[in-house]
């Protein structure tokens, strides 16, 4: 709820193709999008998030812990290597809830977006293509479950699989040996302050690292577009269009907003996981 506007902003920006931007920065996409949208407009989407964006995170952690648990030895420290295999299997268990919910809200979060454009811009959207009232999540839901069955749901899979999965491997390791600095001695827990922080600083960090794939799943899992703007048939199609007509600079689309809306984010979700669901799932564990 914090961050969401920022991930607004990102949506956005990361859709802009050449002869249709309307947007120059973070600041000016929030600004312009209250004055056409209103305060509310900012929080297209949000609902979707709100629902998913639980059980998407409850099964990124946990599957984390469990592998974790899994893969060490009579207790003893995970190596680096397995660290980031704990990690690849909970990038992969999450996107069965990421997906549907990233295809969802990105169409509730650009439609706004495409809006500006037939108003501001009427020679980049083709009559009729676009609709004049923005669909809710349900009415998105329905019309793919009719056209396309729960494949049109799961749209961009392979594209998530290849953000999410890095992600994982980058993120997981990095914030346990970022939280093992701040531990009151051996086997004591980490004050949540310093949890916090290394939430922030993994999330930040590998956020940034896998910008250029969520630019790629962002665009291939867009359904409205303008006249001037490319569509795509899949991840290596998408790469080599947005290399021939927008240059590798494009991939980093939206990264600042990324991290700004990954870092708190994940900055809060271990502080709230570590020290409260936490310690409540592991109570059940054998030996506790």
């Amino acid at each position: 709820s914090c961050v969401f506007p920022i991930d607004l902003a990102k949506t956005r920006l990361q859709n802009q193709q050449n002869g249709s931007r309307l947007y120059t920065s973070m600041s000016d996409c929030l600004i312009k999008t209250i004055r056409s949208e209103g305060y509310f407009g900012m929080y297209r989407g949000s609902a979707v998030n709100l629902t998913l964006v639980t059980p998407e995170k409850a099964i990124k952690l946990a599957a984390n812990d469990f592998f974790r648990q899994y893969l060490s030895k009579d207790g003893q420290k995970l190596t680096l290597v397995k660290e980031m295999l704990a990690g690849c299997g909970a990038g992969t268990c999450q996107v069965i809830v990421t997906t549907p919910m990233e295809m969802l809200k990105i169409q509730l979060q650009d439609a706004g977006r495409i809006e500006a454009q037939r108003k501001l811009m009427p020679e980049t959207v083709v009559p009729g293509t676009v609709p004049t009232k923005s669909p809710t999540a349900m009415q998105l839901t329905r019309e793919l479950l009719k056209e396309k069955g729960i494949a049109g749901l799961y749209k961009g899979l392979g594209a998530t699989l290849l953000r999410d999965v890095p992600f994982s491997i980058i993120y997981f390791p990095l914030f346990a040996n970022l939280n093992d600095l701040g531990k009151r001695g051996a086997e004591g827990p980490a004050p949540f302050y310093v949890s916090f922080l290394a939430g922030c600083l993994a999330g930040s960090t590998a956020a940034v690292a896998v910008n250029p794939v969520d630019v790629i799943k962002t665009r291939i899992q867009s359904m409205n577009r303008g006249s001037t703007e490319e569509t795509y048939s899949g991840v290596t199609d998408c790469i080599s269009k947005i290399m021939k007509n927008e240059g590798p600079s494009a991939f980093l689309k939206g990264a600042y907003c990324r991290a700004l809306v990954i870092a708190p984010l994940f900055g809060i979700a271990q502080v709230v996981y570590f020290f409260g669901v936490g310690e409540y799932i592991l109570s059940f564990l054998p030996g506790n």
